[in-house]
């Protein structure tokens, strides 16, 4: 799991998966989600937003509310996950088309 460190989403982006995870640290939904995201550390790349750092990042995404995971595939956009998740619950939701 990694934190954007810069504005350089797009370059966390692989060919594969990746969860991109916007939150804040005063957000007690997004800390229960560091658990899930860790149980699906070794299955995905995963990128995580700081919303306070990275507000144009959320705005280009139209990132309403906290936590929100965005879907990658292949660096296309392909869902976005909304609220709490239990690891199962994400995962069925990732591979559900």
């Amino acid at each position: 799991m990694k934190y954007l460190e810069k504005n350089n989403l797009e370059e966390e982006l692989n060919d594969d998966i990746t969860l991109v995870d916007f939150f804040a640290t005063w957000c007690g939904p997004c800390k229960m989600m560091d658990n899930t995201l860790q149980e699906l550390d070794d299955k995905y790349n995963i990128v995580k937003v700081d919303t306070d750092k990275f507000n144009d990042i959320a705005f280009k995404y139209r990132i309403m509310s906290i936590p929100t995971i965005l879907v990658f595939k292949n660096k296309e956009l392909i869902k976005e996950i909304v609220g709490f998740q239990s690891a199962i619950d994400l995962e069925n939701k990732i591979k559900e088309d």
